[in-house]
Formats: C-alpha cells, sequence, structure tokens
C-alpha cells in the first residue's frame, strides 16, 4: 500500500452551537471520509470578509487514499447534510459549517471548483493558528515557507482566541495502551497494509517481514519439497533476527510497536511444508528460539477466505506467488487457527475481513479499529 495522504482540513461555524457543530463535522469526516489523526485548538474569530457572528474555527489532520477532489467531494456532502448549502453566487456568508481543504500533502492544485494550497491562507490567522497546533512538517509549495513564517509574515491581525480542546478520535480510542501490537494472516490476508495504516495513523514504529530478500522463496514455490527446509530455517532465522533488533531499539518519538508478523508465524507454514521428520528437526529449533522471543501485548489474526486471497495475491502481481494452489492457502489458514487455540498465554483478537475493504472503505477501517479498542476494554 502506498502511504497515505496527509490532508489539512479548515473547520468553521458562526451559527447555532458552534462547537457541537464543530465536533459532529469532526466526527462525520472520521467515519465517512478519512482518518481524523489530529485536531487543534477551538479559536473563536470574528468573520472574515462580511460583518457577521463570530467563529469557531479549528484545523484537521487527516490521513486517506483517496484523492483531493473526492475527498472534496465528500466534505461537501457533510455540509449538505448538516444543513449548509452552498450556491456559486453565495460568497461570504454565515454557515453552520464550513469545510475547505488547505492542503494535500506539499502538492499544487488547481482545478475548477480546487485550489490547494487554499490561495488565501497566509492572509487568514483563523487559518493559520489552528495549523500551527498541528505541528505538521509542511511546507507551502508555491511561497516555500512554514506555517510559522507565514504566521510572522501574515498582514491579518484580527483577534483569535482560544476557547476549546478537542481529542482526535483516533486518539481516543487509546491504542498506544499495548506497547507492542502483532498483526498475521495468510498469504494475501492484508496484514502488511493494515499495518502500515496503523502505523502511520497512530504514530507508531513498524516492523515489516524482510521476505523479499529471501532467496529460497522464488526457489520453494518452484520446488516444495526440494527448497522448503532452508526456507523455514532462514525465515525462523531472519525473524528472529530482526525481532530481536527492532523490538529491543525503542524510538523516543513512537507510542508503540506494530509488526505484520510474529515468530511462531514460522511453526504454522513448517507443519504445512516439511516433511514430518524435518518438522521434528524444526520445531526443536523453534521452541528454543521462541522461549528468547518478545511475545505481543496483543496478536491480531486477519482470517480472509481462500478466494479472496487468491485474488489478492493475483492482484498484486509478484509473480512468485502467481501459482500457490488454494489448498496450500486453507491448509495455511487451518494451521494457524488450530494453533491459535492452543494458546493460552496470547491475546489474540480474529478478525474476518473477508468482507472488508479497509483501504478504500473507511467504515471498514474503522469496524477493525473498533474491534482492537474493545479488546484494550476488556483487558482494563
Amino acid at each position: 500500500m502506498k502511504k497515505q495522504h496527509q490532508i489539512i482540513v479548515s473547520i468553521g461555524s458562526n451559527q447555532g452551537n458552534r462547537l457541537e457543530h464543530l465536533i459532529t463535522a469532526i466526527s462525520l469526516i472520521h467515519k465517512e471520509v478519512a482518518t481524523v489523526i489530529k485536531v487543534s485548538k477551538v479559536y473563536e474569530t470574528p468573520s472574515w470578509g462580511f460583518e457577521s457572528d463570530a467563529f469557531y474555527n479549528g484545523a484537521l489532520m487527516v490521513h486517506s487514499n483517496k484523492s483531493a477532489q473526492k475527498i472534496l467531494s465528500l466534505l461537501l456532502k457533510i455540509e449538505k447534510k448538516m444543513g449548509r448549502s452552498r450556491t456559486k453566487e453565495s460568497g461570504y456568508e454565515a454557515r453552520i459549517i464550513d469545510l475547505d481543504i488547505i492542503s494535500f500533502d506539499e502538492e499544487v492544485i488547481e482545478t475548477e471548483n480546487l485550489h490547494i494550497p487554499h490561495r488565501q491562507m497566509q492572509n487568514r490567522k483563523f487559518v493559520l493558528l489552528p495549523m500551527l497546533d498541528l505541528r505538521v512538517d509542511w511546507i507551502h509549495p508555491v511561497l516555500k515557507k512554514s506555517i510559522a513564517e507565514l504566521i510572522l509574515e501574515t498582514t491579518d491581525e484580527s483577534n483569535c482566541e482560544i476557547v476549546e480542546n478537542i481529542s482526535s478520535p483516533i486518539e481516543a480510542m487509546g491504542l498506544n495502551a499495548y506497547n507492542y501490537i502483532a498483526i498475521e494472516g495468510n498469504i494475501g490476508a492484508g496484514k502488511t497494509t493494515l499495518t502500515n495504516k496503523i502505523a502511520e495513523d497512530c504514530n507508531a514504529k513498524v516492523v515489516l517481514e524482510r521476505f523479499a530478500d529471501n532467496p529460497f522463496l522464488p526457489k520453494f514455490y518452484k520446488d516444495q519439497s526440494r527448497y522448503a527446509f532452508p526456507l523455514e530455517m532462514s525465515f525462523l532465522a531472519d525473524r528472529y533476527q530482526q525481532l530481536s533488533d527492532d523490538l529491543a531499539q525503542f524510538d523516543l518519538f513512537k507510542d508503540f510497536i506494530v509488526a505484520d508478523y510474529h515468530i511462531f508465524k514460522s511453526l504454522i507454514f513448517a507443519k504445512v511444508t516439511l516433511q514430518e521428520d524435518e518438522y521434528r528437526l524444526y520445531k526443536t529449533m523453534f521452541d528454543i528460539i521462541n522461549k528468547e522471543t518478545p511475545k505481543p501485548d496483543l496478536y491480531i489474526y486477519l482470517y480472509q477466505n481462500t478466494e479472496r486471497l487468491l485474488d489478492n495475491i493475483k492482484k498484486r502481481g509478484r509473480s512468485y506467488e502467481q501459482d500457490i494452489p488454494a489448498d496450500y492457502l486453507e491448509r495455511i489458514n487451518k494451521g494457524y487457527l488450530d494453533y491459535i487455540k492452543t494458546q493460552s498465554d496470547l491475546n489474540i483478537l480474529i478478525i474476518d475481513v473477508s468482507e472488508l475493504d479497509f483501504v478504500k472503505k473507511q467504515e471498514d477501517y474503522l469496524y477493525i479499529l473498533e474491534m482492537i479498542n474493545e479488546k484494550i476494554k476488556q483487558r482494563q
């Protein structure tokens, strides 16, 4: 999965219960548009460009794989849902909610209805001050200045007073209650995609399996009986080395660790691929190594049905995976589920993702986060 876009959205209201409108908009954006990562302080500011009641303004940092045009379309739908109707002739006016895309990564986008960065952002303190709160590492792609520099140079002298603090929905979930989360699943289940997405959204250190560097993997798919044992032994050694190194290196700037595998996947695959005598030898080595490997605070298993697995494998286009038989994937799934049943010392969460698309559908992604959040609550 490609790295998500970092998008800044300005929010404002000067009608009715202004704070409630902002909170409602944030919730709707998080559920229907993109993951709300950070929320600025709320500022009360005078209306800009027309005479009206004062606004409550703020800014959001959101993550999404959607295009800027798609984000705009969804934001306009939320405005309409909340009772605002935009017209070309309306100009500046009082409004129950105002949602504007201020920045989209560091891109410059000019279309008929979309101007990014927002053309007036450098002239509006009610945009700049909330953006500064978000602490984004962002440089204006046209003016080549940081938010702090734009604030120093702005000609806007309007009074902006802090009136409220709002937590972001992602912060409220508290995934950092765990120090170490491992996400597992069959080949093509989406574990690496989900791991990267959670790491980006929740400020986590990511640990990804280095399968692409294994020289035995392409050979194994061509001749399993010959290359199964060296493949599984090399994976076991590499997984142990990587987990030992990465989990020991504490990152002061990250809240927790999320990995797309755990060491015991080695035993699952080995039991499926190795002959009985090879497996006995392998398990002896595994048991020794497993005792020395840190255990995750939460182990997530993504169950995906075989049909979807084969479809996902085909889409990602790795040549050496294209001939993986369905029965092999079914045996791997069964191996995981059988092994999980025997693990009394692991905090395990099984999520069936066969009908989910947590990349394209925000509600599916939030469903997974909610399941993790419920698991956290059960442990408290």
